[in-house]
C-alpha cells in the first residue's frame, strides 16, 4: 500500500484497480483531510462558470457582422437552430442557462448511485470531460454559428459534466469532516458560488484578446477556457482521497448532545428507500421553494433596482424625471454593481451559513433562512417607497447569502437524516428540486411583472406584490421545515445490507486501518494546495467588490 494514497496492486476479487477506481484513492497514513477540499474547490470553481454565462451571450448574439445579412427580424427558434447567415436573438442563447441547469438536476439523479460506487476520482475526472468539453464542442457551435451544436455542447453535456460535479465532492467531504459536515460542503459549493468571480472576468479579458484580430472572440475564448477546465477539474478528479471504513478524525466522538433529538441518525439509508420517504419530499419542498425565491430575485436584480429607484442612484431629488442617453447608461452602470455583489454574497453565504449550521443545526439554520427571508423580501418594497437603495440592496445581499447558504447546508442536512453512505446519491436525486426552480423562479417573476406593467401599475411598484408572493412562498418552506423528522429506524439498512453495498465500493478497508489513515502532516502540499485555488477565488473576489463599489 501507498503511504499516501493507500493504492494497492490488487483487490480482494484478484483484479488490479484501474486508476480511476475508487479503491485506488483509498487515503494512506500520511494523507491530510485538509488536503480534500482544495480538490472539491479545483472542481466547483470551474462549473460555477455556470452563474457567469451571461457574458457570452451578446457577443453570440452578434457573431456575424453588420451589413452581411445579419439582421433577421422574427426569427424563431427553429429557425435559429441552424441558420448559418442571421444572428442569433439574445433570448435564443440564453436558453442554454436553461438547458445545462435542467440537465444539472437530471444527471445528478441518475449518476447518483453510480457515483457513490466509482468514487470521485472517476466521476470528477468524466465530469472534467463533460464540462471543459462541453464548453469547447459549444464554441466550435458559435464558430461555426450553429445554435443546436450550443445546445449539445454547453447545454447537454455541460449539464451533465454539471451535475456529476457537483455532487461528486459532497459524500467524500462529509465522510473526511464528521465534525464538520455544514462546514466541509461549504467550502466545495462555495466554489460554486464564486466561479462566475473568476470566469466571467478570464471570459471578457480572453474575447478581448481574441478579438483584435477581428470577429467577437467568443468562440475561441470558450474553447480555451474548456481546456483550461478540463485540466484544473482532472487535477481536482485526481486529487480525492476517500477514507477507509470506520475512519475519523483524531479524539472525535460524536455528541450525544447532537443526536439526543434523533435529528443526527448514526444509521444509513438506501437511496431506493430514502427518496420515498416524506423526509426526503420534505428537504425537496425546502429547497425548491428557498431556490425559487432566490433565483427570481437573481434573474431579476438589476432591472429591479433601475425600475425601483431610476435616478435616484444617481443621487437626483425628481426621480419621475425623463432621464438623459447618458443618465440611463450610468443607472444601468451603478445596477451591474448588484450583479457583482450579488456573486459575492451568493458565494461567502454558502461556507458562513453551512459553518454556521454546524453549531445551531440544520433545522435551525433553516428557520433562520424563512424566518429572516420573509422579513427581507416583506421590507424590499418598503424601501423602495421610501427611496432608500442602501437598504434594499442590503436587503438582497442577505437574501443572496441565504439562497447560497441553503445550497451548501443542504448535503449535512440530508447526511443528518439519511446517514453518510449514500448520501451523494440522495442529494444528487434531490437536485432535482433546483432545476425545477431555475424553471419556475425566473419564469415566475418575469410574467408577474408584465402582468403588473399591463395593468397600468407604475413602473417603481411593479414589484410589490411579486415580493410578497416570494414571502409567502418561503412561509410555505417555513410550514415543510416543520414538519421534517427523523427517519424510522426500520428504514435503516441493516448490517448486511451496509456490508454489501460496502462491497460495491470494493473498498474492504477495516476499522484496523482507518486508526491509523490520513494522519499526515499538512506541510508545503497543503500549502500549495489552498494556495492555487485561493489565489484565483480571491483574485475574483477583489474584481467583484470593485465592481460593487460602483453602487456607492
Amino acid at each position: 500500500m501507498d503511504g499516501v494514497t493507500g493504492e494497492r496492486a490488487y483487490d480482494g476479487a484478484g483484479r488490479k484497480p484501474g486508476l480511476l477506481d475508487r479503491e485506488n484513492t483509498i487515503a494512506g497514513p500520511n494523507f491530510n483531510r485538509w488536503l480534500v477540499p482544495t480538490a472539491a474547490l479545483a472542481i466547483h470553481l470551474c462549473i460555477g462558470m455556470a452563474y457567469g454565462f451571461s457574458v457570452f451571450w451578446i457577443p453570440m448574439a452578434n457573431t456575424i457582422p453588420a451589413g452581411t445579412a445579419a439582421a433577421c427580424p422574427d426569427l424563431s427558434l427553429m429557425q435559429a437552430l441552424t441558420t448559418t447567415t442571421c444572428n442569433w436573438a439574445v433570448s435564443h442563447v440564453a436558453y442554454t442557462f436553461g438547458i445545462f441547469i435542467a440537465v444539472l438536476g437530471i444527471a445528478a439523479a441518475l449518476w447518483g448511485a453510480w457515483l457513490e460506487h466509482a468514487g470521485p476520482r472517476k466521476a470528477g475526472f468524466f465530469a472534467a470531460i463533460c464540462w471543459g468539453g462541453g464548453m469547447a464542442v459549444g464554441g466550435l457551435g458559435v464558430m461555426t454559428h450553429q445554435l443546436w451544436l450550443l445546445y449539445l455542447g454547453c447545454g447537454v453535456l455541460g449539464g451533465i459534466g454539471q451535475g456529476l460535479g457537483y455532487i461528486t465532492p459532497v459524500s467524500t467531504l462529509i465522510k473526511w469532516f464528521p465534525d464538520r459536515r455544514g462546514m466541509a460542503t461549504g467550502f466545495a459549493i462555495m466554489g460554486y458560488g464564486g466561479g462566475a468571480m473568476v470566469g466571467a472576468p478570464l471570459a471578457v479579458w480572453l474575447m478581448g484578446v481574441y478579438s483584435q484580430s477581428g470577429g467577437t472572440g467568443v468562440a475561441s475564448t470558450m474553447i480555451t477556457m474548456g481546456f483550461i477546465y478540463f485540466l484544473v477539474m482532472s487535477a481536482g478528479a485526481f486529487g480525492f482521497r476517500v477514507p477507509p471504513n470506520g475512519w475519523k478524525p483524531l479524539g472525535w466522538t460524536p455528541s450525544k448532545k447532537a443526536s439526543s433529538d434523533g435529528m443526527i441518525t448514526h444509521g444509513h439509508v438506501h437511496l431506493n428507500v430514502a427518496w420515498k420517504t416524506k423526509q426526503f419530499w420534505l428537504i425537496w419542498s425546502v429547497l425548491f421553494l428557498n431556490v425559487t425565491a432566490g433565483i427570481a430575485v437573481i434573474s431579476m436584480a438589476s432591472p429591479m433596482l433601475q425600475d425601483v429607484f431610476g435616478g435616484a442612484l444617481l443621487g437626483l431629488e425628481d426621480t419621475a424625471a425623463t432621464l438623459t442617453t447618458a443618465q440611463k447608461a450610468a443607472v444601468a452602470a451603478a445596477a451591474a454593481g448588484l450583479v457583482g455583489l450579488i456573486s459575492l454574497f451568493n458565494s461567502l453565504g454558502r461556507f458562513l451559513w453551512a459553518s454556521a449550521s454546524d453549531k445551531i443545526g440544520r433545522k435551525n439554520t433553516y428557520y433562520t433562512f424563512f424566518v429572516l427571508g420573509i422579513i427581507t423580501y416583506c421590507l424590499l418594497p418598503t424601501w423602495g417607497h421610501l427611496g432608500m437603495p442602501g437598504m434594499f440592496v442590503i436587503s438582497i445581499c442577505i437574501i443572496l447569502s441565504m439562497y447560497g447558504g441553503g445550497f451548501a447546508t443542504v448535503p449535512a442536512y440530508l447526511a443528518d437524516i439519511f446517514g453518510t453512505q449514500m448520501v451523494g446519491a440522495i442529494h444528487g436525486r434531490l437536485l432535482t428540486a433546483w432545476s425545477a426552480a431555475g424553471l419556475v423562479g425566473p419564469v415566475l417573476i418575469a410574467l408577474l411583472r408584465e402582468a403588473q406593467l399591463k395593468a397600468g401599475v407604475e413602473r417603481a411598484l411593479v414589484y410589490d406584490r411579486t415580493l410578497y408572493i416570494m414571502a409567502g412562498l418561503l412561509l410555505l418552506g417555513f410550514i415543510c421545515n416543520s414538519l421534517i423528522k427523523p427517519v424510522d429506524k426500520s428504514k435503516h439498512m441493516s448490517e448486511d445490507e451496509l456490508a454489501r453495498e460496502r462491497a460495491l465500493q470494493h473498498d474492504d478497508s477495516v476499522a484496523g486501518n482507518a486508526e491509523n489513515a490520513a494522519r499526515g502532516k499538512f506541510g508545503p502540499l497543503g500549502v500549495a494546495c489552498w494556495l492555487a485555488v485561493g489565489i484565483p477565488f480571491l483574485i475574483g473576489l477583489y474584481i467583484a467588490i470593485a465592481k460593487a463599489t460602483a453602487l456607492f
